[in-house]
């Protein structure tokens, strides 16, 4: 691993964004107590920074979200050096007026997953600040590189996002209930991805790109993977550009203090 830059800064892609750099990249294989990745890690440069890029469902989208190494993957970027992670992923709108398009950077999560491992400490009495799951440096770069220009697509700064457990899209009550809950953007693979980054003392910030009206919204529709893919795929260029210019925003590359959770903690194990 030494022959290549180390990465303060990754990149998460979700759905679709398999790939970051136009650049060459160096492709580093990583393996962790935890197993193997989603996908090798790949490394170039941003604006003259390194910075790491790893596809969160594999290059061909291997991985449904149910299924994610998610340990694995947050704990093989750690290692190479990453201290601040941007985690761009699709969603469905909770709001009528969030129409497909609209870019939004939440600063709330409410997790409705089950059976997914979601911490790297089952013992140990370790237990993490979690009230404010998303680190406030990444979402202001986030919001300030989308400020100055994010062509078509409209820019929420805040926003409250479910994180449902897939692979299946919510039934029509769920959706109304989620809503009625003033909660924003449904997804199904920012949870545990934000926490176990928390853990790993590590500043995440999701960048949602909502692809779909969700199913309580439309009487009569429902949400469509090909529909959303193809949302998604019309929008890629300019939500790629937005992500460098929210990476080349970034001041700094440690762990901001508010996430560095574990001081004065002794831990059971190292992080990497």
């Amino acid at each position: 691993m030494s022959s290549h830059p180390r990465p303060a800064l990754a990149v998460i892609g979700g759905s679709g964004f398999y790939d970051f750099f136009d650049n060459d990249a160096v492709h580093v294989d990583v393996d962790t107590p935890y197993g193997t990745p989603s996908a090798p890690v790949a490394i170039g440069e941003v604006e003259g920074r390194p910075v790491a890029f790893l596809p969160r469902h594999g290059k061909q989208h291997e991985y449904a979200p149910h299924t994610l190494p998610y340990q694995a993957n947050m704990w093989a970027l750690r290692s190479l050096g990453v201290r601040r992670v941007f985690a761009p992923c699709a969603v469905g709108s909770l709001r009528a007026d969030w129409g497909p398009g609209t870019v939004a950077v939440p600063d709330q999560l409410v997790d409705r997953t089950s059976g997914r491992p979601q911490t790297y400490f089952d013992g140990g009495g370790i237990h993490v600040s979690f009230a404010d799951p998303y680190c406030d440096d990444l979402r202001a770069a986030a919001v300030k590189a989308a400020g100055e220009g994010a062509g078509h697509l409209r820019v929420e700064p805040s926003g409250t996002m479910v994180v449902v457990q897939g692979p299946r899209f919510s039934t029509r009550a769920e959706s109304r209930w989620f809503a009625g809950q003033g909660w924003d953007l449904v997804n199904m693979t920012g949870h545990p991805e934000a926490v176990l980054a928390r853990e790993l003392e590590m500043c995440y910030s999701a960048v949602a790109l909502v692809t779909d009206l969700d199913a309580g919204l439309e009487e009569g529709q429902g949400v469509h993977a090909v529909d959303v893919f193809a949302e998604f795929k019309k929008n890629l260029g300019p939500f790629k550009e937005l992500m460098r210019r929210a990476v080349a925003a970034v001041d700094g590359t440690d762990t901001c203090e508010r996430c560095q959770v574990h001081a004065g903690v002794s831990l059971p194990f190292e992080l990497p």
